[in-house]
């Protein structure tokens, strides 16, 4: 970015589709850097301070890779554990106490809203990964450029997103941003975890009509993509109602043969039990690759918030 207008990144309804479109340009640079192919040190010097009050393995990592591929250092918390957050401290402090060891932060929160709030307390730049059922929007970005990468395209994509609509920040990101590229979208969800209709609102803001379906086997009929989340355990306040919706989508080759041979499965990951092991070795697999793209994405965004020119 280097760039005022990108002083954070906190959600993706902040960016415009000639934004993103750069972002997504930015990363394909980043592809030999990410994989160690050729070397790069722009961040050299900058400390990367990571804030993650919620578990994560592939967002926390990636971003630790990320800026050490770009020659930064990182430092910060995986768990409010053994911080002073135990004692009290509450999140506005926090940012000011962090942003003056570090030259950017990212957190992760359980609260909604969160990340918006530290980015209007830090005077450093800040991005969010992943604020409770809010938006994930640097997954989002990883999302779409694997897509693009795998499809070549984003506009008329046929993307069918499967699972817990409601408290998945991943799908809400994700689906206004297809919508801003000119996807078809089409969801699939338990009644009780349907898509918040605030996101629908902005979605056919768009121009975009989603669609709607209860049986998977319609919907993967005419997919190019299949983008699968769990059932989030750790969203529910009731354990019986987890219960009632745990295990409700499954997807393994017998559903797949009725895909196109070219269906796409996509997963922001961990799965629990929702994608069978056997479609791991199938061409329909691509949420490795997916987890792998972290990487250049996130380089892209690090050093674009940091102005670092290429």
């Amino acid at each position: 970015m280097g760039n005022p207008q990108f002083s954070d990144f906190v959600s993706i309804r902040d960016f415009s589709k000639q934004q993103i479109s750069l972002v997504l340009k930015r990363a394909k640079q980043m592809l030999p850097y990410a994989s160690g192919e050729r070397k790069i040190r722009p961040l050299d010097g900058k400390i990367l301070g990571t804030l993650f009050y919620e578990p994560s393995t592939r967002t926390r990592l990636s971003f630790e890779s990320a800026m050490l591929r770009l020659g930064g250092t990182v430092m910060g918390f995986s768990s409010p554990m053994g911080t002073s957050i135990e004692k009290g401290e509450n999140l506005s402090d926090t940012i000011r106490v962090t942003e003056s060891y570090a030259d950017i932060l990212v957190i992760r929160h359980p609260l909604e809203g969160a990340a918006r709030l530290a980015a209007d307390v830090s005077s450093k730049p800040v991005i969010n990964a992943g604020d409770g059922a809010g938006q994930h929007p640097t997954q989002t970005i990883l999302d779409l450029f694997t897509m693009l990468e795998s499809k070549e395209r984003l506009e008329g994509l046929n993307v069918v997103i499967l699972g817990d609509l409601k408290f998945g920040r991943t799908v809400h990101s994700l689906s206004e941003a297809l919508a801003t590229f000119g996807a078809n979208l089409t969801f699939v969800a338990p009644p009780s975890l349907e898509m918040p209709r605030e996101v629908i609102a902005e979605i056919e803001s768009k121009g975009i009509k989603p669609k709607y379906a209860t049986a998977l086997e319609d919907a993967v009929r005419e997919a190019d993509i299949l983008y699968v989340t769990r059932i989030q355990k750790e969203r529910f306040a009731d354990a019986t109602e987890y219960a009632k919706v745990a295990g409700s989508y499954r997807i393994d080759s017998r559903l797949l043969s009725q895909g196109k041979s070219t269906l796409s499965v996509m997963h922001p990951l961990p799965r629990i039990n929702e994608i069978s092991p056997e479609v791991d070795s199938t061409p329909h697999s691509l949420y490795f690759k997916q987890a792998a793209n972290g990487i250049p994405v996130r380089m892209a965004i690090l050093s674009m918030l940091m102005g670092a020119e290429f």
